[in-house]
């Protein structure tokens, strides 16, 4: 009877051990399979990490390539020298500009305002009035500081919106002139290729005529240039056709009935009618200025 019941239970104890055996692997199997997953897991979100930062750096390099695409190149030595802008000045100065008839001054800057040439038409600094040097410079300043590619705006231009009640009143109080630049330096290189404000920024607002933004053959504004030393009706008209011998008149647009940044005589009764007016000095300078831009047209 024992030997039936052992041969009948045996089969039921192996069949126990052998479930007991295969839930035990089961059991052990599922910590492995779960530390697998989770591997797997963390891999992936690993490759994920790693590829959202490898394309955020994509991106940030497309930005930084289109920036660099985009950013100014234009400096000091991609513009006209002293010896070049001084022939420029004193071929238009020779010319008839309904003024005084006077010698002039002229300053450049490049676009981020860094002055870059300045001088005189006279045998000596002393030739032209001494104050017109740092005049010139913030011609330049201004006239480089309020234009932009697509719309030129000149000294002149300004004359009636910075007036009270003007669009742009307060704006010659904005930028105020560095005295340090101005004035520092030994006055004896005034004018010449070591002028101690070529180099450094002048800064200055000035709202009458002389100052012209400078636009290069493929339509980029390169900086400015300020004309002074005589009457500010006859400094526009010498500063025109001083851009006009420097080939940097490649001008947009602008305020002016054609389409320019040209002088524009509106004036009446103390009001611009187009609210960019600016006041008559005499009937030459003022028949000279409004016939510019046929005389002396700017480049296309």
């Amino acid at each position: 009877m024992k030997f039936r019941l052992s041969m009948v239970g045996l089969p039921i104890l192996i069949g126990a051990l052998l479930f007991v055996a295969s839930y035990g692997t089961t059991q052990a199997a599922m910590p492995l399979q779960a530390t697998a997953a989770a591997t797997s897991k963390a891999g992936s979100a690993a490759t994920a990490e790693a590829t959202m930062s490898a394309t955020a750096s994509a991106g940030e390099t497309t930005r930084a390539t289109a920036q660099a695409t985009t950013a100014f190149t234009v400096s000091c030595g991609q513009l006209p020298n002293d010896a070049a802008l001084k022939a420029a000045l004193t071929k238009a100065r020779q010319t008839q500009n309904g003024g005084f008839n006077l010698d002039m001054w002229a300053t450049i800057v490049d676009r981020d305002g860094v002055v870059c040439a300045v001088t005189f038409t006279g045998s000596n600094r002393g030739d032209q009035w001494p104050g017109s040097r740092v005049i010139s410079a913030q011609k330049a300043n201004t006239a480089n500081a309020f234009s932009l590619p697509k719309l030129a705006l000149s000294t002149a231009n300004l004359y009636s919106a910075v007036q009270p009640g003007g669009s742009l009143f307060g704006l010659q109080e904005s930028n105020p002139v560095d005295p340090a630049v101005a004035y520092g330096g030994n006055a004896a290189q005034y004018g010449q290729a070591n002028d101690p404000m070529v180099g450094k920024k002048i800064g200055g607002i000035n709202v009458f005529g002389g100052g012209l933004a400078l636009y290069n053959s493929s339509g980029q504004i390169v900086g400015g240039l300020g004309v002074s030393g005589d009457s500010s009706c006859a400094d526009h008209n010498i500063a025109w056709k001083t851009r006009s011998n420097l080939k940097l008149d490649y001008v947009p647009g602008g305020v002016s009935s054609t389409k320019d940044d040209n002088i524009v005589y509106d004036i009446s009764g103390g009001k611009s009618a187009s609210g960019w007016g600016h006041p008559e000095c005499s009937p030459d300078a003022t028949s000279i200025g409004q016939a510019l831009p046929k005389d002396f047209p700017i480049s296309h």
